[in-house]
């Protein structure tokens, strides 16, 4: 890979004794380094692709990280990141790792926060702007925002504050009309009507909260954005420029398949084939099969998703039933709130999201939904422990949901559980119910599970044993039956095993049935152990004889650290788990 002038590259500083041909050339190299890189290890593909020139214009017009740039999601920030004196963890594949796919403050000066959700930049950028106010400096601040971030409500609240301050304050809107998938909207025709106009159209969205407006009709034309930038550098009143680019710029396919591009996993580049395919049966396109069969058959189930409709299992729901299926965009409180709605008045909603994103509706699940006891259906992907980075953990869901009044949260171990789960939470008008997506490998019994579990709390005695129970909630339940028989295989102990099926309550006779011929039970859950499903059976059992040991996460962030280090951390192996249980036993 030739790189003649990227290797000059240490710093901004160094960006800006380039002259404008070299500016160019320096993009060409960009484009090669992230197209490259991003193939061998995966990431954010289209989002990097499409911002190259902007980020080159920000640095060469711009002083960072004295004038702070804030990336909103920061899966935008790759070119900042190489520009920014870590460029050897995209050119050098034995470093690749070293570099987070967002910001962090960690790994530069240049970097203000860790980000890897939605909508926040302006927000952020609001607090750093008031805090450079306060000690009277002078820097630029700018906030990045685009993708579809817009339609999130953290960033309606961020364009309100920044308009009303009345000093230095930057939004540069991105805008590649898309989200993840496609945009959706009022808010998206008028930035259709004001590209059309180029700028000019006198129904400006910006405008109306009182921000300077600039439109940049080739978001790609360095000498557009130098333009732009340099005039608007060092302003006394909060701005907006409005661009507009290409997503996965340079790269035909992602320019074409834009959704698909936006994260990728490792691809040959020769080929365009996977490095890594998985030829089994998913559970995404359980979830996808399962609904397009119940709406072919009942127009009261509307699908709803919040800017992520195919890895939630719309994929193939939205294009066979569009006028029962809802892309909200960013904005997950709302799809809480629009699906209890539809709910209150004999609707089917099925509001489906990942773990890490629901985060953002605690409010609307205790509010909006579950003090009205509106028989909506919510579906979390993406729990669990995993390796993923800090800003996508899957583990707090349980003790954020289970523990809201009315909602009953479910957690299937197998594929039959989780349709019959589905159905019954659809075909029901009693409660809010959540399902909690197994993260595993689908697992399946072929065994016929009635779609009713209108019998709270009641849990499966699976086998029927003797001094140990084990307790296996949804996708650790195949854990427990490995504990189950290592047990009988190093102690010859006939344990228990339990599917707990309920997340948000106990079965008080089934528990208490275990004190008479049981020593230990112990729980396992794929999640965070504070405040999760564990500790409502330690706190059964607090006054009685029984010894209760509880497998779960530990409460902390983790940072890309491979799920066998944290299985082993968390004692999540069946060795360790029956190694703990001799040692009580003794």
């Amino acid at each position: 890979m030739k790189l003649d002038i990227l290797n000059k590259i240490d710093s901004p500083r160094d960006l800006k004794k380039l002259n404008k041909s070299e500016l160019y050339e320096l993009a060409g190299e960009l484009r090669e380094v992230i197209i490259n890189k991003v193939s061998h290890t995966g990431g954010h593909f289209g989002p990097n692709l499409g911002m190259i020139e902007a980020t080159i214009a920000l640095h060469y017009v711009f002083n960072s990280p004295v004038d702070k740039i804030v990336y909103d999601v920061s899966h935008q920030s790759y070119p900042h990141k190489i520009l920014t004196g870590r460029k050897h963890g995209f050119i050098d594949p034995k470093q690749y790792n070293s570099i987070t796919g967002y910001t962090s403050q960690l790994e530069s000066e240049h970097d203000f926060f860790r980000v890897g959700h939605t909508s926040t930049s302006i927000s952020l950028a609001c607090g750093l702007a008031k805090a450079r106010d306060i000690k009277g400096s002078k820097e630029n601040i700018i906030a990045v925002i685009g993708d579809g971030s817009l339609s999130g409500g953290e960033a309606f609240e961020g364009l309100n504050n920044a308009s009303a301050s009345g000093n230095n304050f930057i939004v540069l809107v991105n805008d590649n009309e898309m989200s993840i998938a496609e945009n959706y909207g009022g808010l998206y025709q008028n930035l259709a009507k004001l590209r059309e106009t180029e700028g000019k159209s006198e129904d400006n969205f910006f405008k109306s909260f009182g921000f300077e407006y600039h439109y940049i009709k080739d978001g790609h034309d360095l000498d557009s954005l130098i333009d732009v930038f340099t005039k608007v550098k060092d302003t006394d009143k909060p701005v907006v420029i409005h661009m507009h680019t290409i997503k996965g710029r340079g790269y035909e396919d992602a320019e074409v398949n834009k959704e698909a591009f936006h994260w990728i996993m490792p691809f040959d580049l020769e080929t365009k084939e996977p490095l890594f395919s998985y030829e089994g049966e998913d559970y995404t396109q359980i979830t996808d099969d399962f609904l397009c069969e119940k709406a072919s058959k009942d127009n009261r189930i509307v699908g709803i998703t919040a800017g992520t409709p195919v890895p939630v299992g719309f994929k193939n729901f939205r294009n066979k039933f569009k006028n029962q299926f809802m892309d909200v965009g960013i904005a997950e409180e709302h799809a809480i709130a629009l699906a209890s709605g539809i709910a209150s008045q004999g609707g089917k909603p099925v509001a489906s999201f990942f773990s890490s994103f629901i985060q953002r509706t605690y409010d609307q699940l205790s509010q909006d939904l579950a003090i009205n006891n509106n028989s909506a259906l919510i579906l979390v992907h993406g729990n669990g422990i995993s390796g993923g980075d800090i800003t996508h953990l899957g583990i707090f869901d349980i003790p954020l949901i289970a523990n809201i009044p009315n909602i009953v949260y479910l957690a299937p171990t197998n594929k039959e559980e989780y349709i019959a789960m589905m159905d019954w939470g659809l075909e029901q008008n009693q409660h809010p119910v959540v399902v909690r997506v197994p993260s595993n490998e689908v697992t399946s019994t072929g065994e016929n599970v009635e779609a009713d579990f209108s019998d709270l709390n009641k849990y499966k005695k699976v086998s029927k044993g003797s001094e140990v129970a084990i307790i296996g909630l949804g996708a650790f339940f195949q854990l427990g039956e490995k504990v189950q028989a290592k047990l009988k295989e190093e102690l010859n102990i006939d344990a228990t095993l339990i599917n707990p099926i309920f997340i948000t309550g106990i079965d008080e006779d089934m528990l208490n049935e275990l004190v008479g011929n049981h020593r230990i039970v112990i729980t396992l859950e794929d999640g965070l152990l504070d405040g999760g499903f564990g500790e409502k059976i330690s706190r059964f059992y607090s006054d009685k004889n029984m010894i209760v040991l509880n497998y779960g996460a530990t409460k902390e962030f983790t940072d890309k650290i491979d799920i066998n280090e944290l299985y082993k951390r968390y004692h999540l192996r069946e060795d360790l788990i029956v190694d703990d249980i001799k040692n009580m036993l003794k």
